[in-house]
């Protein structure tokens, strides 16, 4: 089996949270969704598993953090062109998600803008040039 990324995040609205995810370009995985869970698929190597609160602590017995409030972590997915890091941002934020909780970047060579989920997880849109030579 290949090595994949999944990114486990607890969610406090899992339709809400599903349908943002389906904005940011991920395909739902009926196989592993379900009432309590929706498994999406970005690539085949990276996946995001959005689950209830509840669901969740079954799996650490650690405090939920509030995204909203402190930094956790910041997950960065790359797109094919600068226009598509616009796009992508529009139809997160049409999904519930809010526009640039971060500055954006553009250094020529690299574009790129956060969008924050429902839960305040921040999501970077980049887009690089790869013959650039940064």
């Amino acid at each position: 089996m290949p090595k994949m990324i999944l990114v486990n995040l607890p969610v406090r609205n899992l339709a809400a949270s599903t349908a943002f995810y389906v904005a940011l370009g991920g395909a739902v995985n009926p196989q592993f969704s379900g009432a309590n869970s929706t498994s999406l698929m970005f690539t085949d190597a990276i996946g995001v598993m959005l689950l209830t609160h509840d669901h969740y602590r079954e799996f650490t017995q650690r405090e939920i953090g509030d995204a909203r409030r402190d930094s956790q972590a910041m997950f960065a997915l790359t797109v094919d062109d600068r226009d598509a890091v616009d796009a992508t941002l529009a139809r997160a934020v049409a999904a519930g998600g809010r526009a640039d909780p971060n500055p954006a970047q553009d250094l020529g060579f690299m574009y790129n803008r956060h969008v924050e989920d429902p839960d305040g997880y921040v999501w970077e849109m980049v887009w690089m040039n790869p013959s650039a030579n940064a």
